[in-house]
């Protein structure tokens, strides 16, 4: 009897632990720089490469704190994420398939690019469209 109440204390202490563990992952709202998502587009190939393109404002160029929210975003296996970092409120709202994703208007607020490619490396280009990013 007392090895049962043993092994169901332990299920539970593991069973605490994995839903605290669980819950308690970092997300990008911990991240400073107030990182808002304002468009994203997803391919619609589910038997091929998976591209995912987002369009996000921050309020400041907080070059690790970008690294990291890029990092959290969802990625697939032989696909592609790019993430698209915007001054303040100066970002599409829509993004499209094609190269330059968004309209032309938007570059010069446009700080940083996060891409991860096929192969999972990872680059981050400060200032993608020239460094004539204007508050």
């Amino acid at each position: 009897m007392n090895i049962r109440k043993l092994i169901i204390g332990l299920v539970a202490i593991a069973g605490i632990y994995f839903l605290y563990d669980a819950l308690s992952q970092p997300n990008p709202s911990d991240l400073e720089g107030n990182f808002r998502e304002t468009a994203t587009y997803r391919n619609a190939n589910n038997t091929g490469p998976v591209v995912r393109i987002y369009a996000v404002t921050a309020d400041d160029t907080l070059w690790n704190e970008a690294r990291l929210y890029g990092d959290m975003m969802p990625y697939t296996k032989y696909g592609t994420t790019t993430v698209y970092y915007f001054n303040g409120n100066r970002a599409p709202q829509t993004l499209s398939p094609q190269p330059p994703f968004f309209d032309a208007a938007f570059a010069p607020a446009c700080f940083a690019k996060y891409h991860k490619d096929a192969m999972g490396f990872v680059s981050v280009q400060r200032f993608p469209f020239g460094k004539s990013v204007a508050e």
